[in-house]
C-alpha cells in the first residue's frame, strides 16, 4: 500500500472512504431498502437449496417477481416525472431543458438495455 500524503494530512475523522472519492453515479432505479430485502430473500432460497429445494425455487421465484414489479413501478414513475417536466411545457421552451430531459431518457435506456 503507498502512502498518501494528503490523505495523512486529513484532520482525524475527514478521510474519505472510496465512495466519496467516486463521482456520483446514477440514481439506483430501486430504493436501497428494497434491494437489500430482495437479496436477503435470494440468499435465503441459496442458503436452503439443500435442505429444500422446491421451496428455495419458490423463493427465488418470488424474489424474482417482485423485483420486477418494483422495477415497472419504479421506471413508470421515473417516466412520469420526466414527461410532467417537458411535456407541459410551452412551445418556446428552452432547449437546454429539453436536452437535460433527452439525457436523462438515454441514461435510463442505456441502464436498461446493460441489464
Amino acid at each position: 500500500m503507498m502512502y498518501d500524503q494528503t490523505r495523512a494530512q486529513q484532520p482525524a475523522g475527514q478521510t474519505r472512504g472510496p465512495a466519496e472519492r467516486r463521482a456520483p453515479g446514477p440514481e439506483p432505479l430501486l430504493p436501497s431498502t428494497e434491494r437489500d430485502k430482495i437479496v436477503q430473500r435470494l440468499r435465503h432460497a441459496l442458503n436452503t437449496f439443500a435442505d429444500t429445494p422446491r421451496e428455495a425455487l419458490e423463493e427465488a421465484e418470488s424474489a424474482y417477481d417482485e423485483a420486477t414489479a418494483q422495477l415497472v413501478t419504479a421506471l413508470a414513475e421515473r417516466r412520469r416525472l420526466l414527461r410532467a417536466g417537458w411535456q407541459d411545457q410551452a412551445p418556446g421552451t428552452q432547449s437546454a431543458e429539453l436536452r437535460h430531459a433527452l439525457r436523462q431518457y438515454r441514461e435510463i435506456t442505456q441502464r436498461l438495455l446493460q441489464l
